[in-house]
């Protein structure tokens, strides 16, 4: 909305004052927390989400972290700013399971830009192990 800062408007949606993006749905994901330069999801995986090996699909995890740098870069975004992914690096670092969540991703901007922004994420399974990271670079222009 480009009236609101980012962080004005993640912090509707966490009130429910704005919808959540239909694919939150989907991928069983809430943001729960977006502060200057940080956010949170915590995300539900079920069965739905295995892959044929199953486990959970390496996507719901990369669009899990992908959402993540997203909302903790759209946290520091003036009225007017958008931004999207330029590149995400995931590491991979353990199986996740059904049984795994709820899993916590935690996003934080590394370096903020008024052109490209970098931010860092990490997931952590139910027990607080880290299932895996990335790194990615989002564009960041003016909207409305």
């Amino acid at each position: 909305m480009p009236t609101m800062s980012g962080l004005d408007y993640l912090r509707a949606m966490i009130a429910g004052e704005l919808p959540p993006p239909p694919i939150a749905a989907l991928m069983r994901m809430t943001l729960t927390q977006a502060d200057i330069g940080t956010a949170t999801f915590v995300c539900e995986p079920d069965e739905s989400h295995y892959n044929p090996i199953g486990t959970v699909h390496g996507g719901l995890v990369c669009t899990l972290l992908d959402s993540v740098l997203g909302c903790a870069v759209q946290s520091t975004l003036a009225p007017g700013q958008g931004y999207t992914s330029i590149e995400i690096n995931v590491n991979y670092l353990r199986p996740v399971l059904a049984d795994s969540g709820p899993l916590t991703c935690v996003g934080t901007v590394t370096k903020p830009g008024n052109r490209v922004a970098f931010a860092d994420g990490v997931v952590t399974d139910r027990a607080g192990k880290v299932v895996a990271t990335a790194t990615g670079s989002l564009l960041v222009f003016p909207i409305g």
